[in-house]
């Protein structure tokens, strides 16, 4: 009887270490990713990077602060050409770095073959190793700031501006949970944006959200969270955006910033970049982008072209053949997405 017993205690050690570093194994191979590459797509040839069953979330891919964050809250599954252009532009602009693109109307992922299989959804992207998906879980994500207690109370069914209320208050927790850049997701990225910390102008005293930079847990986004709830007015348009980083950058700028010619500006810690680095053909110019050019004009002070599909309303999109300027640039920087449309075939997998 006592052989039995050290026997099946003997059995159970044997099993128990195996298991143990079976889990180890896995743990190890979680942590690994492929290298970024700009080869042709092909999941099958990654496939034995990826382990099946291995964790993945935002805090793991975003954990060193200089992610670029692409968000969608409305649960659209197929973005336009210009979503996935700015997103491949991101990622050859900063290849070494994740970018991230949470949408609302994607499922819960755990673990990494899910991602894989939505990154599968746009295969254009696919070539592009820093690029993943997530779900964006608006009530994860305002947990513990101070968008909690306004999203709670807060009735989406009754707010004009819904869609670009949450947008501005999602980019201000992701930045300030996570750090890096936020961009709208009509901005093309052309070099990388050198400032660690920074607001892009509209004017002289009037600062964009559409695209800003911040290390995790900087003041300014939790101040701008805190304003966010303090003063909301959310059937205002720009109200919750613009005009709210407008209002808080005062805070460190009490001094109107003044511009030189292709200049930029210091308040305090963030850097107010200069009208010249996304938005050198303004709002009232939006069309300028749909015109036909014969070659392509050269932006030596920016970093990145917002594209103002608000101003444009889906209403006008790149036509391949079409010689107008956003084709040329869709050619320079998202030529994936460029070959995809110029052969008819589908950006969706």
């Amino acid at each position: 009887m006592a052989k039995a017993i050290r026997f099946f205690a003997l059995l159970v050690l044997m099993i128990t270490c195996g298991f143990l570093y079976q889990t180890s194994i896995i743990k190890t191979f979680a942590r690994f990713k492929p290298p970024f590459s700009l080869g042709t797509a092909d999941s099958s040839s990654h496939s034995t990077y990826l382990p099946d069953f291995s964790p993945i979330s935002p805090m793991d891919i975003l954990s060193k602060g200089n992610g670029i964050i692409f968000i969608e809250t409305t649960d659209k599954m197929k973005p336009p050409s210009l979503v996935l252009c700015a997103i491949e532009s991101a990622a050859r602009v900063y290849n070494d770095r994740p970018v991230v693109f949470f949408m609302k109307g994607l499922t819960d992922i755990n673990i990494m073959r899910d991602e894989r299989n939505a990154r599968k959804s746009f295969p254009t992207l696919l070539p592009f190793h820093n690029v993943y998906f997530f779900p964006l879980q608006m009530e994860t994500l305002f947990n513990g700031t101070p968008l909690m207690p306004w999203y709670k109370k807060v009735n989406p069914k009754l707010e004009k501006y819904w869609t670009h209320v949450s947008s501005d208050g999602c980019r201000l927790a992701l930045i300030w949970r996570h750090g890096g850049i936020y961009m709208d997701s009509d901005f093309l990225s052309m070099l990388p944006i050198p400032d660690l910390n920074f607001l892009a102008a509209k004017s002289s005293d009037f600062s964009s959200n559409g695209i800003f930079g911040l290390t995790t847990h900087h003041v300014f986004a939790w101040k701008a969270m805190e304003n966010f709830v303090q003063n909301y007015k959310g059937a205002i348009w720009g109200y919750q955006g613009p005009k709210l980083f407008t209002r808080v950058l005062k805070q460190f700028c009490p001094v109107r910033p003044r511009f030189n010619s292709s200049g930029d500006v210091k308040c305090g810690s963030i850097s107010f970049l200069n009208v010249k680095r996304f938005y050198p053909i303004p709002y009232e110019s939006w069309r300028r982008y749909y015109e036909v050019n014969q070659n392509m004009p050269e932006f030596p002070s920016s970093y990145a072209l917002h594209l103002w599909n608000f101003m444009n309303h889906g209403q006008k999109t790149m036509v391949p053949g079409s010689n107008t300027l956003i084709e040329h640039l869709y050619k320079q920087y998202c030529p994936s997405v460029y070959e995809a449309l110029k052969r008819n075939e589908s950006i969706y997998g």
